[in-house]
């Protein structure tokens, strides 16, 4: 009895430290070779919050872009290294995770003013930080998916400040985009012959069309309206904790942001689309576009596109990708990159 009392304490006292040392492990990323690299992940004051900032590149004086995260509150830092090595050579790539998600929530920060507003104003100031600490006069700026709603109005406000900006999985009319997701997985469920989906897909139809819900993501991910040629990477907890840059503490921060930015950001977008904001861009600007995308509609951000007014644009379509080409298409979006930015 005493030597089980005896294991059940030790394995206590194991799975306590390692519970510690999973919650509080030093986080990181890798080194990349050459006098004039960089690569650091830090804590950096922007706009009175405390943001975290990945940036990765051989060679300092490359172009600079800065990625705008999507969700709301999904970062990417935890994966993006593992697809933008090729972009990592010609350019010098910063990611941040927006106030209030991943490595940017703090337990104890009021996060009552939490507004897309804000992050505008966050993504502005960021801007100027890293153009003046990488001596750089304009930085290329990429949203994705939600980070479109926040980096279009950015690039609208200031674009004095950017090169151009790419929209990858361009968010446009939120509500008509919904519906053309909701029709597309009903479709697919029915070519499955999955009744159960296709019935209560077809019960959320009213309160889409009102602009009350969202088609849910894990249908669309499910019907491959999400990625096609990867798996999804977003809320990949097991591929998050087993990545140099977050650990346990990371992911409770993670879950805590994305629950608190989705409820304070996400009925804007079906209020106010951003149609309704931005509808002139005075700097050139890109659309990326996956054909299979349904989680930001491919033909409505087509539409948008077709609104805006400004003296350089192209639409570019990636046949095989749903909403993340810049990763299910790599090889393709890093040459693109490289002949539209180095050449």
């Amino acid at each position: 009895m005493k030597a089980i009392k005896k294991f059940v304490k030790y394995l206590v006292i194991i799975m306590s430290s390692l519970l510690l040392l999973a919650l509080l492990f030093p986080t990181w990323t890798s080194s990349i070779k050459g006098t004039n690299s960089i690569s650091t992940l830090e804590q950096v004051a922007i706009n009175d919050s405390d943001h975290e900032i990945m940036i990765r590149g051989q060679n300092k004086d490359n172009p600079v872009i800065i990625f705008v995260h999507g969700g709301p509150g999904c970062s990417e830092i935890p994966y993006a290294k593992k697809y933008q090595d090729l972009l990592e050579t010609e350019f010098t790539v910063v990611h941040y995770d927006q106030r209030a998600s991943g490595k940017s929530y703090h337990f104890f920060e009021d996060y009552s003013n939490l507004s897309s507003d804000l992050l505008v104003e966050d993504l502005l100031a960021l801007t100027d930080y890293i153009a003046n600490r990488l001596d750089k006069e304009k930085i290329i700026l990429i949203g994705h998916s939600y980070g479109t709603y926040i980096a279009t109005q950015a690039a609208a406000k200031a674009p004095e400040k950017y090169e151009a900006y790419i929209g990858i999985g361009q968010m446009s009319n939120t509500i008509e985009s919904e519906m053309d997701s909701l029709q597309y997985t009903i479709l697919q469920a029915q070519l499955k012959g999955n009744t159960e989906d296709v019935v209560y897909l077809q019960r959320l139809t009213e309160d889409i069309n009102k602009g009350k819900t969202f088609t849910p993501r894990h249908y669309v991910n499910k019907y491959g309206g999400a990625t096609r040629n990867i798996d999804n990477p977003d809320g990949n907890m097991l591929g998050m904790l087993f990545s140099a840059e977050y650990n346990l503490l990371d992911m409770i921060r993670y879950n805590k942001g994305l629950s608190l930015s989705q409820e304070a950001l996400l009925k804007e977008v079906m209020q106010h689309p951003l149609p309704t904001k931005v509808n002139r861009l005075d700097l050139p600007f890109y659309f990326v576009m996956g054909d299979y995308d349904y989680q930001t509609s491919s033909n409505t951000a087509k539409k948008y596109f077709d609104q805006i007014d400004a003296e350089k644009k192209e639409f570019i379509a990636y046949e095989h990708s749903a909403h993340y080409p810049q990763f299910e298409e790599k090889d393709r979006f890093f040459e693109w990159m490289r002949v539209t930015f180095k050449q």
